[in-house]
This record gives structure tokens, C-alpha cells and sequence, in this order.
């Protein structure tokens, strides 16, 4: 069974950080790139960070460069996304993506900055 896990996500206030980890099960990970994407309530699905498959390349959105880090651990099938000197305006749900042919989400997990 395929499964995409995330967690470590919560209430923070301004200027806080978070650890969200997304664990995956059942697929092949270590061969293609993952990503970070979050939803705030009323917008779309956008894009925040994308790691290679070997982590030697990193993109990120504009919103969070300087900011948010992602990077992975394929010996543990696990990719994170450390977020620093978070914003109100980064509220969101966060989803995890595998890429490749047969694309992969999770379930999400909620990030709210406020105070």
C-alpha cells in the first residue's frame, strides 16, 4: 500500500518555525524528486520547494527562499521541509508530492501562524 505521511505541522506564532517531515511507504523513493506544496483557504494549490532525487538540487517558491529549507533522507524514504521565520500569510495545509509517471500526494497537514 502506497502511503505519503506528513506531520510536525501546528500552531506557531510570527517569526516561529517548524519541522514537517512527509514519510513514504510502499513506492519507489530515492529515484525521483519530491515536493512541497501548501493550500491556503479560497487559493489554489501552489508550489513551494522541490528537492532531486539525490538532493544536490533544490528551487524554491519566491514567498519563502531565505526562509524555508527542504532536503531528505532516502536511506529513511522521509523528505522535510524546516520552515524559519514563519508569516501569518504561510497558513496553510502542506502536502508532500512525488513525482515521476505515477504521481503521489498525502493527506496534509496544517500549518497556522498566528498570534
Amino acid at each position: 500500500q502506497v502511503q505519503f505521511v506528513e506531520a510536525g505541522g501546528g500552531l506557531v506564532q510570527p517569526g516561529g518555525s517548524l519541522r514537517l517531515s512527509c514519510a513514504a511507504s510502499g513506492v519507489i523513493f530515492s529515484a525521483y524528486a519530491m515536493s512541497w506544496y501548501r493550500q491556503a483557504p479560497g487559493k489554489e494549490r501552489e508550489l513551494v520547494a522541490t528537492i532531486s532525487s539525490g538532493g544536490g538540487s533544490r528551487n524554491y517558491a519566491e514567498s519563502v527562499k531565505g526562509r524555508f529549507t527542504i532536503s531528505r533522507d532516502n536511506a529513511k524514504k522521509t523528505v522535510y521541509l524546516q520552515m524559519n521565520s514563519l508569516k501569518p500569510e504561510d497558513t496553510g495545509v502542506y502536502y508532500c508530492k512525488r513525482g515521476g509517471s505515477n504521481v503521489y500526494w498525502g493527506q496534509g497537514t496544517q500549518v497556522t501562524v498566528s498570534s
